[in-house]
């Protein structure tokens, strides 16, 4: 597997396209994009559609192409905020000389420039125009402000142009693009360790129909354990019940209960350096379980005594020499009082703490915002797609065990 297909690997790259002749280079860009393990949406301007039109890009993305600012199929209208947010990075190619003028300005007059003032992802330019244009003083100028903005230029190249000039202005070609994509992603930071995640919910059997669960979806545990591969970890996944496809590079150990789940955990934990519990794990099961299905009797009510099921999480962290262990607390109200009980209770490294009350980040949202809890203070991160929010876990993580190395965490 090449370097560009590792560090780019199920990345989402929002790319724009203006209007200049080197956009017809996009529609091969895209192909290039997708070949290194890339999902890409494309964001065209009204200038684009003169070059190339949009049917060619969503036939290459798979994915519409987007070109209004107020989108009416997009949630309340406000597509360009959810592009933001989607974006792992937003890749202009081409970028003109005026679209480099409206971003330096601030501007936000149409699709692309909107997403490019909302979005929190980085964002790298492929400029593509005349040399004469490239060389002008408004352009050097707009380039210098932009670069102190941390905004990233791939180019230009050097050579001859549609105009029949020679000198820089020339787009790179799509195969280095796509390499200075990848530089942009450092992957291997949790290289030669080994990660456990649970996630998912379990089921508790009442009799062989009828079982107690909740709502969780497995989406989070499933994007970290995505992000945990990507960053090069031996990552082995203990899922409950979902419908979710198991992550590249990922070994994945299906269970049902949590007493299933607690022995899989048990059974990872002593080779692991890392334990995330991302699991929504039930806390009670029925105490018996009917070996025929329940008929619904005359009576008005039936009850159902319950027992407590295994603490997966404080069990890892209570063996002898255990891994770096983190925990999730899943709660409606009072978020950090309960982050702060769980952590110190079931003595654990850290807690992720989140808001499944909120609708917007609950559970199978594809969303999230947490806030992570330790015994140094607390850390806030701010709504953004899971695939996105993981990544930046996992690199938080990886910075945290560190500075816990295994011989350190024995207790």
């Amino acid at each position: 597997m090449s370097a560009s297909s590792q560090s780019l690997a199920n990345k989402q790259i929002l790319l724009g396209v203006t209007g200049g002749i080197a956009a017809y280079k996009s529609a091969d860009l895209v192909r290039r994009l997708q070949d290194a393990g890339a999902s890409v949406q494309v964001v065209m301007t009204p200038a684009a559609q003169e070059f190339i039109t949009p049917l060619t890009l969503q036939a290459l993305s798979g994915n519409p192409v987007h070109t209004q600012l107020l989108d009416p199929e997009a949630e309340a209208g406000m597509g360009h905020i959810q592009l933001a947010r989607w974006a792992d990075l937003v890749l202009i190619a081409p970028a003109t000389a005026d679209f480099m003028a409206r971003l330096a300005q601030g501007m936000g007059n149409d699709l692309l420039t909107s997403i490019c003032l909302a979005t929190k992802a980085p964002i790298a330019l492929a400029p593509a125009m005349n040399q004469g244009m490239w060389h002008n003083a408004a352009t050097q100028a707009n380039l210098e402000c932009l670069i102190e903005r941390k905004v990233i230029m791939f180019g230009p190249a050097e050579g001859g142009q549609a105009c029949g000039d020679v000198g820089p202005g020339r787009m790179l070609e799509p195969l280095q693009l796509v390499d200075a994509a990848a530089g942009l992603f450092t992957p291997g930071s949790l290289a030669g360790k080994t990660l456990v995640i649970t996630a998912g919910p379990t089921r508790e059997a009442i009799d062989p129909v009828r079982y107690l669960s909740n709502h969780s979806s497995g989406k989070m545990g499933y994007a970290l354990a995505e992000a945990a591969a990507e960053a090069g970890a031996n990552t082995i996944l203990i899922s409950g019940p979902t419908q979710l496809k198991t992550p590249a590079r990922v070994t994945r150990i299906d269970v049902t209960s949590a007493q299933e789940m607690y022995e899989a955990s048990m059974a990872a934990a002593p080779d692991c350096d890392l334990f995330i519990a991302a699991a929504a794990v039930a806390d009670y099961r029925p105490a018996q379980v009917a070996s025929q299905k329940l008929k619904k009797g005359a009576e008005d009510s039936i009850t159902l005594t319950l027992v407590k099921n295994p603490d997966i999480v404080a069990s890892i962290a209570a063996l002898p020499r255990r891994p770096f262990t983190v925990g999730f607390a899943a709660e409606t109200e009072q978020l950090l009082e309960h982050a702060r009980a769980k952590l110190q209770r079931k003595k654990l490294d850290l807690v992720i703490a989140n808001n499944v009350g909120d609708t917007q980040i609950g559970f199978n949202s594809d969303d999230n915002a947490v806030t992570l809890v330790d015994n140094s203070g607390i850390q806030a991160l701010s709504q953004r797609s899971k695939t996105q929010l993981a990544r930046e876990l996992i690199a938080i993580l990886a910075g945290r065990l560190d500075k816990h190395p295994a011989s350190e965490q024995a207790k």
